[in-house]
């Protein structure tokens, strides 16, 4: 496999880790300004997960750039990477329910 393959799923799986983020945003019922409010801890748990998110696809672009080929154990440490965040919408979401509680601000 060539590492762009590897480049191409990994900004997919990327992408739709952030779509499913964005999804757990409800917007309010109302039109007044004050009915975000309840939505705050929602939206800073969004906001803190997605640049957690934005590192990690720019670290992953960066290391990259300075691969020749990719084999079994690269594909494995990419999965395993993947994986991990993919549970950063599960993090999200807890955190901006339960707010900043221990065990959801440590996930």
């Amino acid at each position: 496999m060539n590492k762009g393959r590897l480049e191409a799923f990994s900004d997919g799986v990327l992408a739709i880790i952030i779509t499913i983020m964005v999804l757990d945003l409800r917007p309010p019922h109302s039109g007044e300004l004050a009915a975000l409010k309840p939505i705050i801890p929602n939206f800073v748990s969004y906001a803190l997960s997605f640049t957690y998110v934005g590192i990690y696809w720019s670290n992953h672009h960066h290391l990259f750039q300075a691969v020749k080929g990719v084999n079994g154990k690269i594909l494995l440490a990419n999965l395993h990477l993947l994986f991990w965040l993919s549970m950063t919408p599960f993090a999200t979401a807890w955190l901006g329910q339960a707010g900043l509680t221990t065990w959801p601000v440590a996930l």
